[in-house]
């Protein structure tokens, strides 16, 4: 047994996994110090043995037992790297609950982060999946991510230009049992102009009282109660947010179907040719919103999330959400594909 991580064979994953569904990992592999990755990976066994990375599990579901190693980088870290009195570095260890961090840096008199508040998960995960919100994502303010690389067998530094981030995307998450994310260094502003211009924002702030120009707390603020008041509180539901993607599609699709659907919302999506839809108005116009096949359910607040009522597996939601896609795919021609990791299964 190392001082650097812990070892359990045969570990339940019910309470690491936001759907709460029963699994269990081959191994468990609780790493509480970075160095210590070196020495894990040079045991014979885990040289070949399939690896799951797993953070808090909040944009994960499990289909089944999980072969092999599960290894969950716990390493806690939050300090200041540099201040040029503009901005400021900030380092922040993999295992750091996310809004934890965002509180953080609000704390520190700090900006860029605020929209991102109440976002669960770690700070590990959030450059895997460049986890955005209200017109914000944290690739933005990443200047670093150190990872163990399994290919080198050592850790390294990748600039944001090496992460490939895109719309939830990383170099991270289409290569995910090569890279361990162990830290991430954020430079973050001192000042930055809010961005206040999603649907709902704006009105939550002028709620608060925060007039036209917000300081980053306020936004924080007003982003916390929409989510609040919006998402089921995974606690209480179990649920890992949004489980699809909003979709992209050619702007002649979407041109189509405002013709045939009064209402759809339709935003620029970065090129001429192209469009965004809102997932959750395709999965409300469907007839999932609110729908439950025993524990297996669509949030009532927010079509885009799924619900375990009780005693779900992964099998059941996995084929909720497929049924979904299908619906969706056979009334509006457009391919819903899924924000959420799936492991033991694909799509």
């Amino acid at each position: 047994m190392s001082a650097a991580y812990t070892l359990t064979e045969n570990a339940s994953l019910l309470a690491r996994n936001g759907f709460r569904v029963p699994a269990r990992s081959e191994l468990l592999v609780d790493v509480r110090r970075p160095d210590g990755l070196d020495e894990l990976f040079s045991l014979p066994w885990m040289r070949t043995a399939p690896v799951l990375v797993l953070g808090e599990g909040s944009n994960t579901l499990i289909v089944g037992d999980v072969p092999g190693a599960t290894i969950c980088v716990g390493a806690l870290e939050r300090r200041i790297v540099s201040d040029d009195g503009e901005s400021v570095l900030v380092r922040v260890g993999a295992g750091e609950h996310w809004d934890d961090v965002v509180r953080w840096s609000l704390g520190l008199g700090l900006a860029g982060l605020e929209n991102l508040a109440l976002i669960p998960g770690t700070a590990g995960a959030a450059p895997i999946q460049n986890i955005g919100a209200y017109g914000t994502e944290v690739g933005e303010f990443i200047e670093t991510v150190e990872a163990f690389d399994r290919q080198v067998l050592r850790n390294v530094r990748l600039t944001a230009a090496e992460c490939a981030f895109g719309y939830r995307d990383s170099l991270f998450k289409r290569d995910p049992s090569r890279w361990l994310v162990t830290a991430i260094e954020l430079r973050l502003p001192r000042h930055r102009a809010p961005r206040i211009d999603y649907p709902g924002l704006r009105d939550e702030l002028a709620v608060l009282g925060a007039g036209d120009s917000p300081r980053p707390a306020h936004v924080a603020e007003a982003v916390t109660r929409l989510r609040t008041r919006k998402l089921p509180n995974p606690t209480l539901l179990p649920n890992v947010g949004s489980f699809f993607r909003n979709p992209i599609i050619p702007a002649t699709l979407a041109e189509e179907l405002l013709r045939d659907e009064a209402g759809l919302p339709v935003f620029p999506a970065g090129d001429e040719s192209l469009r965004k839809l809102p997932a959750a108005w395709l999965i409300e116009r469907a007839g999932w919103k609110g729908h439950r096949d025993g524990d297996a359910g669509v949030a009532a607040q927010h079509a885009l999330v799924l619900v375990n009522h009780g005693t779900a597996s992964g099998t059941q939601m996995l084929d909720l959400a497929r049924r979904i896609a299908a619906s969706v795919r056979e009334r509006f021609g457009v391919t819903l594909e899924p924000e959420a990791r799936i492991i033991g299964a694909t799509f």
